[in-house]
């Protein structure tokens, strides 16, 4: 597949083809850049959190891969959790950050540049974020514009209203759910 035409404008970037195929398209600070293809343990986890959040609440709801226009970028997390009357009844992207962004770091991905998509978040809207480091077996955890805080182990994790539950052994234990 060829890649989107290099820009530096989010709304060009939008009116590229194929910015949705598997994997998606983001862009990130005026480049568009295909997303890693998951590994086996990454879809699994994926799959089981959304499951396990949705299975808990109504007021919000957790989408894997959903794009999110956050001028100047697109960025596309792993799971989004958004209260539910944000989403439109039309199809298409999020506009805005979304309430609970959660990524799972692949092992050829960069932290930095996870983190870079983190703060943009963090900065527009979004309450809580995630970054699931499945081979460290932790969890960096951000709450509003405080400094991240890391989870191991049985620590609890912080999660919005009345979703609960979770514990960084019980997320990783999910890359083992069929």
């Amino acid at each position: 597949m060829q890649s989107p035409s290099t820009t530096n404008s989010l709304d060009a970037f939008l009116q590229q083809p194929n910015i949705e195929a598997s994997p998606a398209w983001e862009f990130i600070h005026g480049h568009a850049q295909q997303k890693l293809m998951p590994t086996l343990f990454h879809s699994r986890l994926q799959r089981n959190l959304v499951n396990a959040i949705n299975n808990q609440t109504q007021v919000y709801e957790a989408i894997q891969e959903l794009r999110c226009i956050i001028p100047p970028l697109s960025p596309v997390p792993d799971i989004v959790v958004v209260k539910s009357d944000r989403l439109s009844n039309e199809d298409g992207p999020l506009q805005g950050s979304p309430d609970w962004l959660i990524e799972i770091r692949s092992p050829d991905q960069s932290t930095l540049d996870l983190q870079n998509k983190i703060l943009h978040c963090l900065s527009n809207g979004t309450q809580l974020a995630w970054l699931i480091d499945i081979q460290r077996q932790q969890i960096w955890v951000w709450e509003n514009q405080e400094l991240p805080l890391v989870f191991a182990g049985t620590d609890r994790l912080p999660t919005l209203e009345n979703i609960s539950d979770f514990t960084v052994e019980g997320i990783i234990a999910m890359t083992q759910q069929r």
